[in-house]
Formats: structure tokens, sequence, C-alpha cells
């Protein structure tokens, strides 16, 4: 289910998805940026965003992939076909290039869902809301343009940071917008988790997490960057700085 509309979180940078989801608009005096694409089924609210900025979508000048997931990439063919350059670190390009149901051969989760589920059957609400959002069925993307270090991206608007963050997924990266103060972490750094039930800074659970181990030493990535506000893949924002957040997911540990 879709927000009523999208939130405004900082000047120019939109909140987009669902109670389950999150992707972001960035609004660059250079063009449009999207972090992350969501589902097939938030497409009419993107629609809907850009009709109000008086932007058409060929305006989308890039997409940032924080990873392969297909809650993270639904309109990223969409948004390539209207021109956008989408970008994602090279060892989850394979899930875009073989389409979303391969996650689990390029990315296959530590844990079964099966025991979260029997603790807490609730969970099952969000792999059936993206089901029926069409999460599972897009299309396989060929062309993505692809990095395998931390790099500044100097094509997309507002010259982001590509920080490799591997754990949740192989390829698992955020961005920080330096300039802007904006780190946008993607499942590297969630504040909400329906499986573990968790409300707060936290890692993904292990049935969807690939290397549980290596998303928590890449918190100490994460320590290394300055940022005021975390605009994570699930959850909300999060204003108390990179180390709280940290601090915080490390507390909780991995469930």
């Amino acid at each position: 289910m879709s927000r009523p509309a999208p939130t405004q979180v900082a000047p120019g940078v939109h909140r987009l998805g669902d109670h389950g989801v999150n992707f972001y608009l960035i609004e660059d005096p250079d063009g449009l940026v999207l972090v992350d694409a969501g589902t097939p089924a938030h497409l009419m609210q993107l629609r809907t965003l850009l009709v109000g900025l008086g932007r058409p979508v060929a305006h989308v000048r890039a997409v940032l992939l924080t990873h392969g997931h297909a809650d993270h990439t639904g309109l990223a063919h969409t948004l390539q076909e209207a021109g956008a350059d989408l970008w994602i670190h090279e060892r989850d390009a394979a899930i875009l290039r073989d389409g979303p149901r391969s996650a689990m051969r390029h990315a296959r989760p530590e844990r079964s869902m099966l025991p979260y589920l029997l603790r807490r059957p609730s969970a099952l609400a969000l792999p059936l809301q993206l089901a029926r959002a069409g999460a599972f069925t897009t299309p396989a993307v060929q062309g993505a343009r692809v990095f395998d270090a931390d790099q500044v991206l100097e094509d997309v608007p507002g010259a982001p940071q590509a920080v490799v963050l591997p754990g949740h997924t192989p390829g698992s990266t955020a961005y920080l917008f330096t300039g802007r103060g904006l780190l946008f972490t993607g499942d590297a750094l969630v504040t909400a988790d329906g499986f573990s039930d968790r409300t707060g800074p936290t890692i993904v659970s292990r049935c969807f997490t690939h290397d549980s181990r290596a998303a928590l030493t890449a918190l100490d990535r994460l320590d290394e960057l300055t940022a005021h506000l975390l605009l994570p893949g699930h959850g909300e924002p999060f204003t108390e700085g990179v180390r709280t957040a940290t601090r915080q997911a490390r507390r909780f540990g991995v469930h």
C-alpha cells in the first residue's frame, strides 16, 4: 500500500514508497536522481510527484541502486527506457541481468524465512505485498553502469560518493551526498525490520541478509562517514548521526 503522498524529508529530497519500503527522489540543478527504484506498483506515485514538480520522467538522469533486491529495483527497467542511467555495484549487477528471482542464487540469505514466520506470522505480509506489487516479475535489465569500489560518481547530478558495504548483499552500497549531509543507506542499515520486529537502527534479519558478519563489519565503514540525515531502505529517517545509528545497530546485533 502506497503512502498517500511522497514526503519531503529534506530540501529537494522526497521519500516515496510505502510502509514496507522506501526510495527517494533528489532534485539537483543538473537533473533528478533516484536512490533505489521501488516496485512496479510505485510508478503512478512517482509520476504524480514528477507532475507536481513540473518534470517529466525523462528528467530522471540517474538511478542509484543500493543493491539488487526486487523491492529496490522494480522501476529500473522503466526508468532506463526513459533515459536514466542505472548505477549498481558489479557484484549485484548479475541480479539485474538475470532478473529479480535470481537474487536467491547471487545473494542467497544465511537463513530460511520459515523460523521467523513461525515466531511472527504477520511478517509474511511484506513478501506477499511485494508479490502483489509485481516485484518478482519485472524484466531483466541490461546495460547498467557498474563500479567495483568506493568512488565519487562524477556523472551523476550532485556527484555522490558510492560507499561499498557488502553484507546484506555482496554489492550492497550506500550513497553519500556530502554537500547536503545526506547518507542513503539502502538495506546496509535500516530503521525497521519486520522479521525481527525491530524499530530503530539495525541490520536486516538473516533471512534477508547474505553475510551477517560482513554486514556488521560494514558498520565500521559507516562510522567513517559524516551525515546529518540517514535515509534507509526501510523505516523512518534517522537524524541522530551516523555513529549513534551504528552503535544502536551493534547493540541490537543480528537476528
